[in-house]
């Protein structure tokens, strides 16, 4: 199946939309296939302000609307507590959402940007796609990501190297209550990071530490700002070390 093959069978269609590399793709596919295809992006505390401007910029350059859902992220108890199913409350959660406002505007299919090289194991927010019916086309029609960036290069896309993101939530170890402002510390603390020009990488917090995963060739950069970073970031975390292991990077 091409995914103009998708788009023909599913010609109206809900997205649910967070600017990323893959679900930015797909709405530009949507539009090119003239699919009447409408973005949803779920606005939470899980998502930092960054993720949401580029979502609306890459919107403004399709020439399309997004509807902006509001969302408590934290209004899930089992999203709160932050337990191995994390992940899965709050997928139902957002997709649940997104689906009947969906349903309210007319469109009878919700989609989202999972692509051919995500593990298609018993990961969490998968079971809970599946459970939702929710359609993947990309992978459906065998797109890897690096076919992906590849079409949004072509596209003239600005998505098509934008590093891979997960929601500020995965920062905070899996166990330990995720709060407001334990989120606002570390999206803080990332802003400030970018801002020296650091990319791609985690601030991961635990007991009110920080551990900051860089990528291996930003590690003696970091270094040489250790002393900096420290006392940027000493108001918000008991704890800041940087992770001499460095981070691996994905596609």
């Amino acid at each position: 199946m091409t995914i103009q093959d998708f788009f023909r069978a599913y010609h109206r269609a809900a997205l649910a939309f967070s600017g990323g590399v893959d679900s930015a793709y797909l709405l530009y596919a949507g539009l090119s296939c003239g699919a009447e295809i409408r973005p949803y992006y779920v606005k939470s505390q899980f998502q930092p302000q960054f993720e949401f401007e580029d979502a609306l910029r890459l919107c403004r350059e399709l020439g399309i609307e997004p509807r902006v859902l509001r969302l408590d992220a934290l209004s899930v108890p089992e999203v709160r507590a932050n337990g191995p199913d994390r992940c899965y409350s709050c997928k139902i959660n957002i997709m649940s959402t997104v689906m009947a406002a969906a349903r309210e505007e007319g469109y009878p299919f919700l989609l989202d940007g999972t692509n051919a090289s995500d593990a298609a194991d018993d990961r969490p927010g998968m079971r809970a796609l599946g459970e939702l019916g929710v359609l993947s086309p990309l992978r459906l029609c065998g797109l890897t990501k690096p076919e992906i960036r590849r079409l949004s290069r072509e596209a003239g896309l600005f998505t098509w190297n934008k590093p891979a993101y997960a929601c500020l939530a995965t920062r905070v170890k899996t166990g330990e209550s995720i709060t407001n402002e334990r989120l606002a510390a570390v999206e803080a603390g990332e802003d400030f990071l970018f801002s020296l020009g650091f990319t791609d990488f985690r601030l991961r917090t635990c007991g009110g530490a920080a551990l900051l995963q860089f990528p291996a060739e930003q590690l003696p950069a970091a270094y040489a700002r250790e002393e900096e970073i420290r006392r940027r970031l000493a108001a918000d975390f008991s704890e800041i070390r940087i992770d001499p292991e460095g981070r691996r990077t994905s596609l």
